[in-house]
This record gives structure tokens, sequence and C-alpha cells, in this order.
């Protein structure tokens, strides 16, 4: 399915092609990554568990983002709020207003299924960029601090400063 297309970008459902190409991309620009995360998102998609979307500027995947309608994680979990996962955009696409439109796309879809979404963010300078743009599209902290490895880390506990250390935010959809 489409979901967005002008004469650089298009955003599209996830395809069994995208898992490789993204993943290539990714150790390109320096990241840690196998195709297994972008595999499960496919899986999750043909389940019907969630919807994956890929980006593609001028006809190279340059981003992706998931949302999953009833996701079991974080302080929303089985609430039946939709959670917003694994969002990002590759270095050289960036600062083209690829990463607000996966947004205005995964809110959308957000939005077919509850009044406000949630996601997580990691804590390190790694995810600066959505650490800014959740803030500026109106995400707040939900109040339960800090999760470390998917668990509330309790004060003065011990974490990593890596990718699972993280802040769930939460968004009110109009």
């Amino acid at each position: 399915m489409i979901y967005y297309q002008d004469q650089s970008l298009l955003v599209r459902d996830m395809e069994q092609s995208d898992p490789e190409t993204i993943t290539c991309e990714e150790i390109a620009q320096g990241w840690n990554q196998t195709p297994e995360k972008y595999e499960m998102r496919l899986r999750h998609q043909a389940e019907g568990r969630c919807t994956a979307l890929v980006a593609e500027y001028q006809g190279n995947a340059a981003g992706y983002i998931h949302v999953y309608p009833h996701s079991p994680n974080g302080p929303f979990g089985g609430q039946g709020l939709p959670e917003i996962v694994d969002f990002g955009v590759l270095e050289k696409y960036r600062n083209k207003g690829i990463g607000s439109i996966l947004m205005d796309i995964a809110e959308q879809i957000a939005a077919r299924y509850a009044n406000r979404v949630y996601l997580s963010v990691g804590l390190h300078s790694g995810y600066g960029s959505a650490q800014r743009i959740y803030i500026k599209r109106g995400y707040l902290p939900d109040g339960s601090g800090v999760w470390y490895q998917d668990q509330v880390c309790p004060p003065y506990g011990e974490c990593r400063n890596d990718d699972d250390l993280v802040i769930y935010l939460s968004k009110l959809l109009s």
C-alpha cells in the first residue's frame, strides 16, 4: 500500500527486499545492525500485528517506522494504545522532511485505534535527533521514569547507557 507520494518521496508498506537494503545502509553509516529486526517487522506486518512503513527518497530506501496498534510493551502496554516503534531515517537522507512525513503517517495510522499514541526513545546521544523531533511534535514523558531492558529502572538502580536505556513519551492525537 502507498501512504504518500510526491516527486522525490514515496512511503509504502515494507517489502521483502527492504531488510537487507536498510541493514546494508545502516552498516555503511557505522551502525551495528542485522536484518533480523526488519525481517521480524515484516513477519509482524504479515500477521496483522503492525504496519511497517518504508520511505523511499528518489527510489532509495531512506527511512522506516512501525506502528503496533495494540502493543503489549512499556507503561501503556496492554491498554489498547498504539505504539510507534523503531523509527529511523538514514543519515544521508536527513533534513529533507522524510522523518516528519513518516511521523505524520504513523500518527494517522495510530489515530484509527485510539486518541493517544506512545513511543520510547533511547537516551544516549545517538538518539538526539529523534529526541528533538518527538518533543517538537508534542510528545511528553509519561512519568514512569527511565526504563532499562524493558523494565522500569529503579532510583539509583544499575543500568548502562546503551540502546536499552529509554524513556517513554506519549501524545494526545486530535
